[in-house]
């Protein structure tokens, strides 16, 4: 009897164990999905099966990073964190605009949220951006609204609480006193006046905690 309670013992933490290891592998594949791809502005290629659901508002690029996804938007802020653009459900979630933002980027500070994902998926890679070296040979990026491009100059990170309202309420208070204190906090940081309208992508330091890395950057559209 004791022989048969300890290997029933053993094969639950076996198939716990074996269970864990497939929920994460598809945890990562939601967040390495390609197939997202062919509804990139500009793709050239065969049509995608499944629709994407929902709004999807923008693209966004960090160059020379893994960060190459569809910018979602949701009636509220907790629509997309655990949904992925087909409207799925995935631990993985989606890169998304705050829900109190204008859909076309046209506020002042405009705010993207992502999880931050192990192996560089999603958000993982803005904690890079705390470091200056990182900072300084990665400040660029694009975001696609429609026809519209918008170059963006990284210029800034630090470290956030979620709570911190000034940062977390981007239609509430003035785009300068967020740069104020982005210019204050920042971990990382380069002085130099930037040119468009301010964005920030959000991401979590540690799985639940209010802890948040963000990365800053000056936005202005793309001319001809």
């Amino acid at each position: 009897m004791e022989d048969f309670i300890g290997l029933l013992a053993c094969l639950i933490l076996f198939l716990t164990g074996l269970y864990a290891m497939v929920d994460s592998y598809l945890v990562y594949q939601h967040a390495n999905d390609d197939s997202l791809l062919k509804f990139k502005p500009g793709y050239e290629g065969e049509v995608a099966e499944q629709p994407i659901q929902g709004n999807m508002v923008a693209w966004l690029i960090v160059d020379d990073t893994t960060i190459d996804y569809p910018v979602m938007q949701g009636e509220t802020n907790e629509e997309y964190l655990n949904k992925d653009p087909y409207g799925n459900y995935s631990m993985s979630g989606s890169i998304f605009l705050d829900s109190r933002n204008a859909g076309d980027f046209t506020d002042d500070y405009s705010l993207i949220y992502g999880h931050h994902m192990e192996g560089d998926y999603m958000f993982g890679p803005l904690h890079y951006f705390l470091e200056q070296d990182f900072l300084d040979t990665h400040r660029t990026g694009e975001l696609v609204v429609g026809d519209v491009i918008y170059e963006i100059t990284f210029f800034a990170a630090l470290e956030a609480s979620a709570t911190q309202e000034l940062i977390f309420n981007p239609t509430e208070h003035p785009a300068e006193n967020v740069l104020d204190y982005v210019k204050d906090h920042a971990q990382s940081c380069e002085n130099e006046t930037g040119e468009g309208t301010l964005i920030a992508l959000s991401t979590c330091k540690y799985p639940d905690s209010v802890d948040r890395v963000l990365l800053f950057g000056y936005m202005k559209e793309k001319m001809p």
